[in-house]
């Protein structure tokens, strides 16, 4: 139903990518458009961390060190399958190039820094792991050919089924080289959805025969905020969209019709968390309401160097309205398979801020690679998983240096995370969850440590190293893997839900055909696939989208690397 005007709740790139289109597409003023938000940072974030210390979810939790930069994750590009995010970036001016695009600002950076990873894994006694050796027996390559030769039309069978739960035969599939990588380049865990699973296995198939050095992987100039989320905010600012923050909404109201199916959104209840004045705004029958109804960074709690990140227990602020709605409506999907299970959706970061360049010259050393290639995965040299068997303690990734464009010449500022933040420390004998930034530092150093080739450890350099950290920010984020969650395909509302006259549903908590989640391509393909929507644009014209698992060259260059 074609509308003039739009409100939409949630300044992340979904919708934001959907007033893009709405200007540019539907020839929409940008003064017709209207935001509202906790913050500007949303799941594409990085900042220093004296400029997010007052935002929503870190008032109740200060810090005493404010000292260096956040990024709460980071997110690996990839032109082949990324082509919606690339086709939203070369609309829109770079923030910090002139004269380029979003778009030519990330592929200029990205040619002359090309990603090849020469230590994917490493493994103390062992060292770099050649990870080309994916580590497949025959029960391996029979279950995942099965899921990659499965057609969308029975993808249905894996409704409400683990990965776990489909390899149940074959616990060893969760020891080999394939899975420790497939799990630290996208997060999956062995509780995670088969069923986004095998979206993954189609339309990253051509990944097998490059996983290992991570070739197929772009990255942006500096943190995503900066080269991507930034441009978008200069340029809707630009055209005259209004970005209001500060604002939690709370509750819709609906038309009341006979038969209850009708979704018609007639206000919005919400609060300024300034002063926590209520606020009410209507919603007449000319906009549009696209709502982004999950976040992965909702909730997220900061600690600094000697504190560690509090556990915050709130449901989520997007996800607290979608479940309200859902309790008004049958067929907006389920929040609580996505919110309501932090055991298979949490994890913590932790970004780390040096003054100098101690530890990244002994991680190139370590590692034999230069700073951009990196994506680093500890596997434990004993048994740590409930299966009693090996699996990755943690992941670092080293940026390419500056990762901000105000860190200064000197800095270091490098990134990691733990998967599984209730396992405990190797080096540090307490669960990471509880784990100060300054700890957090011990335990990298540790692992470092292990798979040191010497001639001079890594642990003789462990004070200067620590006495150059300025600050490293643990982050609890309780739902950073829920779009992985075990569910059904139900419980995902659409883009557009059946009876829907205003409300469309964005962002990476939307069941559209095909796509995969956790990337920006499907969060700026829900937000274009609502603006056409809305604009009266018709659909045949929205970013095509490849099927390399319909490509015959990469289905057999996929299965010849599986019995390499």
């Amino acid at each position: 139903m074609q509308k003039k005007k739009a409100i939409m709740i949630g300044a992340g790139i979904a919708n934001m990518a959907a007033a893009v289109y709405l200007i540019q597409e539907g020839k929409w003023k940008g003064e017709d458009i209207t935001f509202y938000s906790l913050d500007a940072h949303g799941s594409n974030d990085g900042a220093p961390t004296d400029t997010v210390t007052d935002e929503y979810w870190n008032k109740n939790h200060p810090m005493e060190n404010s000292k260096g930069y956040i990024a709460r994750g980071g997110r690996m590009l990839n032109y082949r399958t990324y082509v919606d995010l690339m086709d939203l970036l070369s609309r829109i001016p770079s923030a910090t190039e002139a004269n380029m695009t979003a778009e030519q600002d990330t592929r200029d950076f990205d040619s002359k820094h090309r990603t090849f990873d020469k230590a994917r894994l490493l493994e103390g006694g062992k060292g770099i792991i050649d990870g080309g050796k994916l580590g497949f027996n025959n029960l391996d390559r029979q279950l995942l050919t099965a899921l990659i030769a499965m057609p969308d039309s029975e993808e249905e069978k894996l409704d409400n089924v683990t990965i776990a739960e489909y390899f149940k035969e074959d616990t060893h599939f969760f020891e080999t080289n394939f899975w420790y990588m497939w799990e630290t380049t996208f997060a999956f865990r062995i509780n995670s959805s088969a069923q986004e699973f095998r979206r993954y296995m189609h339309q990253m198939i051509y990944e097998f025969t490059q996983i290992e050095h991570l070739v197929g992987v772009n990255r942006t100039r500096y943190n995503q905020f900066e080269s991507i989320m930034l441009p978008l905010i200069n340029y809707l600012k630009e055209q005259g969209c209004k970005i209001v923050l500060n604002r939690l909404v709370t509750d819709f109201d609906f038309k009341q019709t006979e038969m209850q199916d009708e979704i018609t959104v007639t206000g919005i209840k919400m609060t300024n968390t300034l002063d926590d004045s209520a606020e009410y705004i209507t919603v007449d029958e000319d906009t549009a309401v696209l709502f982004t109804n999950g976040s992965i960074t909702d909730s997220a709690t900061l600690g600094d160097y000697d504190t560690p990140a509090a556990e915050n227990m709130d449901y989520g602020a997007a996800s607290s309205l979608w479940k309200n709605i859902a309790n008004k409506f049958y067929n907006v999907g389920n929040p609580d398979k996505f919110f309501a299970d932090r055991d298979s959706s949490e994890w913590v970061s932790f970004t780390l801020t040096s003054k100098d360049h101690v530890l990244l010259n002994e991680i190139i050393r370590i590692t034999t690679q230069q700073p951009g290639n990196a994506l680093n995965s500890f596997i434990s040299t004993t048994p740590i998983t409930p299966l009693g068997q090996k699996d990755v303690n943690m992941s670092i990734v080293v940026h390419h240096q500056p990762h901000f464009t105000s860190q200064k010449p000197n800095e270091t500022v490098i990134w990691g995370y733990f998967l599984y933040p209730r396992r405990e420390g190797e080096f540090i004998t307490k669960p990471y969850i509880e784990m100060t930034g300054k700890e957090m530092a011990q335990e990298l150093i540790g692992q470092l440590a292990k798979v040191d080739p010497g001639p001079v450890n890594i642990r003789e350099k462990e004070d200067a190293i620590l006495a150059g950290i300025v600050n490293n920010i643990p982050v609890y984020m309780p739902y950073a893997s829920a779009l992985f969650n075990n569910r059904a395909k139900t419980d995902r509302p659409k883009v557009i839900p059946e009876h829907s006259t205003n409300l469309a549903f964005t962002g990476e908590f939307v069941e559209q055909p095909y796509q995969m989640i956790f990337t920006e391509q499907s969060a700026v393909r829900s937000g274009e696939i609502a603006a056409f929507h809305f604009a009266g644009v018709p659909m045949s014209k929205l970013v095509k989208t490849p099927r390399y698992d319909k490509d015959i060259k990469t289905l057999l260059k996929a299965g010849k690397k599986m019995f390499d």
